[in-house]
């Protein structure tokens, strides 16, 4: 069996020209996995759309129809620096359904990947920077309260702190909240994770995967969760336009695998979401994107999970 992966066409909607969040680049990622030979396009995973009421154990009810209905203050709209569009609408809500599929399906297996996802910035009622709704909060939310799960740990390494998924869950204690961050990088005001790990500008590989080892060696025995969701931003690259660190493409390789490798040497299912990354070219940042995946299918070979 090949390793679980969740995609679907409505990831890319048409979107202006030369906008700084990279749209397009969910589309070059699949296209790059396939290209590469990683999978083939009919043996990704086509995610429904995520149904309203289990937005809603994450979300304000009323935030979710005024999104959907194209209604944001433009308070609302300036925080999230997207424009709305019923494509997008439609995206947004699919691509939480895809990092639901992706979490279901590493319950199942073991491990699986979804390519997009990791939308830490989005709150309770409003968005921000470029994240409508929380998927890693909603999977936290909906798996507690389905049974399926007793404890889910956020692995959180986007190079921004992961300010929405820590104050949506800062009253819910089973879902544990890690972020590593850059220190000094968006957002300004910083909320409260259950660990925050802020790192200075301008760590390299070595420095960082220690400080990833050293988390998950304390965290995982400590927690012991049942499921992690690793946010694999590729921001904390040295060619990212936001980031601020200094990673190469080996050391995101090492990273992503490290984590991996930690979860299911102690027998924890672990989903990868692909985080932020941006780029002014947007196929060298489909590539850099599809380091999880690739790392993902070597740790699935090695594992004997296929």
């Amino acid at each position: 069996m090949p390793l679980p992966l969740v995609y679907h066409d409505d990831y890319s909607p048409p979107f202006p020209d030369g906008h700084r969040f990279p749209m397009e680049k969910f589309r070059l990622l699949r296209d790059h996995l396939v290209a590469s030979g990683l999978t083939r396009d009919d043996q990704l995973r086509r995610p429904e759309l995520c149904p309203p009421e289990v937005l809603a154990l994450a979300h304000c009810p009323d935030y979710i129809a005024r999104y959907q209905q194209g209604e944001l203050s433009r308070e609302d709209q300036r925080r999230l620096g997207l424009p709305w569009s019923e494509a997008l609408a439609r995206r947004t809500v699919r691509a939480v359904g895809g990092s639901l599929l992706a979490a279901e399906l590493a319950l199942e297996h073991g491990l699986a990947c979804h390519l997009a996802g990791g939308t830490h910035h989005a709150h309770y009622d409003f968005p921000a920077g470029f994240c409508i709704f929380n998927d890693l909060a909603v999977i936290s939310r909906y798996l507690l309260a389905a049974g399926r799960i007793g404890r889910v740990l956020i692995f959180d390494c986007d190079v921004h702190q992961g300010d929405g998924t820590a104050r949506i869950l800062a009253d819910t204690p089973d879902a544990i909240t890690v972020s590593l961050h850059c220190e000094k990088n968006f957002p300004a005001r910083k909320a409260e994770s259950d660990w925050d790990i802020p790192l200075p500008m301008g760590m390299g590989d070595g420095d960082y995967l220690k400080v990833v080892d050293d988390a998950l060696n304390y965290l995982l025995p400590l927690y012991q969760p049942d499921l992690v969701l690793y946010d694999a931003g590729v921001d904390v690259h040295k060619d990212d336009a936001l980031g601020y660190l200094q990673l190469t493409d080996a050391g995101v390789a090492a990273r992503d695998e490290a984590v991996m490798r930690h979860c299911l040497g102690r027998d924890i299912p672990v989903v990868g979401l692909i985080g932020g990354g941006y780029s002014k070219d947007r196929a060298a940042l489909a590539r850099r994107h599809g380091i999880l995946h690739h790392s993902a299918a070597r740790v699935w070979q090695s594992e004997g999970l296929a």
